[in-house]
């Protein structure tokens, strides 16, 4: 279901913390309806760019544009219709303790929409089931796995029909196999809702699994060294640290 149509396109962004530059000059093109992966070691802003997009953070210079719109050029309002369009997974799930997986997968449709009780019920078992929680939508996030929480948390994340999935590093802290079910999942999102899906990670699995495309960031040089689907890089860039970061490990397999 991926498409020639750019979703997204960042333009000479650079990111700072007062004074402190975190990367500058970064551009790239998101195609609708694919897998686009940021990725690069500890501290090389992946986080950062990630809060960039999603409106957390106001660039220091430069732009993203969304169906050829300047987010940060919008209104307030114009940019909170935009935000609507969203979904996010945050790290850690972001779920509330105090609340059922129901409950929080819940709260995007009681605050932004006026459906019923009922309709929301729907909704809300939809999502879970989409994601393989289907049964337990009276359990709590203390009542359920690491792995489990990151599926309630995109489950939440889903509940209003996003045109665009963000993942902050949805893998971290999870078993190779959970991480894998996790990368199956991402990508059947892609094929059947036809979401525009923004990943952060760092793991290597995950990156030749899912991506469609991909930036690399480097911290030393505090900016983007290339751009293209992971597979390609490794098979036919020259740049020696981005080289390194795809074939971490390899050495250690080979003895």
């Amino acid at each position: 279901m991926k498409s020639d149509q750019i979703k997204i396109e960042i333009q000479n962004l650079t990111m700072a913390y007062g004074s402190r530059v975190v990367m500058r000059d970064i551009s790239a093109r998101i195609k609708q309806s694919s897998v686009f992966v940021i990725m690069g070691n500890s501290g090389s802003g992946k986080s950062t760019l990630l809060r960039h997009l999603i409106g957390l953070q106001c660039p220091a210079h430069g732009d993203v544009l969304y169906d050829g719109k300047s987010f940060w050029g919008m209104d307030d309002e114009s940019r909170k219709v935009q935000l609507r369009k969203y979904g996010v997974l945050f790290q850690s799930g972001a779920l509330w303790s105090s609340m059922t997986l129901a409950e929080n997968v819940a709260l995007p449709l009681i605050e932004y929409t006026d459906w019923s009780a009922a309709d929301r019920n729907d909704i809300v078992r939809l999502k879970l089931a989409l994601v393989g929680l289907s049964g337990f939508e009276d359990y709590y996030p203390a009542e359920i796995s690491g792995g489990m929480r990151k599926r309630a948390g995109l489950a939440r994340a889903m509940a209003l029909d996003p045109e665009i999935l963000f993942f902050d590093e949805p893998s971290a802290g999870l078993d190779p196999i959970t991480s894998q079910n996790l990368d199956k999942l991402i990508l059947e999102l892609r094929d059947s809702l036809g979401a525009t899906i923004v990943v952060v990670t760092h793991e290597l699995a995950s990156i030749f699994m899912i991506a469609d495309d991909s930036i690399f960031l480097d911290a030393d040089a505090k900016t983007m060294r290339a751009q293209g689907n992971p597979n390609d890089l490794l098979n036919h860039s020259t740049d020696a640290k981005l080289k390194a970061f795809l074939t971490r490990g390899a050495s250690l397999e080979a003895q």
